[in-house]
């Protein structure tokens, strides 16, 4: 993509009221092109496949089905599409999910215009972007649960799984990682699939929906 390119971004928000509220901010930047809004995780996925954008905007609570899911189906079917999440919670669980699903990025609804549009062009440049508060809580979780095997958990993570872990909640790519530890890019795939068979996980989407138990979606609320 190049600099002429404005970046495409899809809007996912079960609230019309913000969908209308970015859509009015960002369609100002002629940096950005909005190219379709969806209320439901089910559409969001037919949407980006529709689409094809560039950075999906997207909320964590939708109605049928956790944002993070739609993240772990979007990404597994357009890959080349880079998620940052926009949302008001930031329990644990979570977030952790989000970040095993894949997410470029993670932030509260808090942050200001100036903000959200640094991380857009930086998510759409190839950079991740995690609050630094969520990412030291998803350190705290991974702490935790390599010293006692808990829940789903059937064994520790060893000491460089944590490692990779850790490396994963910073952001970090496959990559920077590999380069970090001094490993092969294989490697810290192989990596990864350990983690993830430890905690019981197939693919990164199964991932989301283990860690977002506890984080019901508004249709479970009462």
């Amino acid at each position: 993509m190049t600099n002429e390119t404005p970046i495409g971004i899809l809007l996912v928000d079960d609230h019309e009221i913000v969908r209308q509220g970015l859509k009015t901010v960002l369609a100002q930047d002629a940096r950005f092109r909005i190219v379709g809004e969806a209320a439901t995780a089910k559409a969001a996925v037919s949407a980006a496949l529709a689409s094809k954008p560039d950075v999906v905007l997207l909320d964590i609570r939708l109605p049928d089905e956790s944002g993070v899911q739609a993240c772990g189906d979007i990404l597994e079917q357009c890959p080349g599409t880079r998620v940052l999440f926009l949302t008001s919670y930031a329990d644990d669980d979570t977030v952790l999910a989000a970040i095993l699903a894949g997410a470029h990025g993670y932030l509260v609804k808090e942050i200001g215009i100036d903000t959200l549009v640094e991380a857009i062009k930086r998510v759409a440049a190839g950079e991740t972007i995690l609050d630094p508060a969520a990412t030291n809580r998803v350190l705290t979780w991974v702490k935790n649960h390599s010293e006692t095997p808990a829940g789903g958990v059937q064994e520790p993570l060893s000491p460089q799984e944590q490692r990779v872990v850790a490396l994963v909640a910073a952001g970090k790519t496959n990559k920077e990682i590999a380069a970090e530890l001094g490993l092969s890019p294989k490697t810290v795939k192989n990596y990864l699939s350990n983690i993830y068979q430890k905690l019981q996980i197939t693919r990164r989407a199964q991932a989301a929906a283990l860690f977002a138990k506890q984080a019901p979606t508004k249709a479970d609320r009462p």
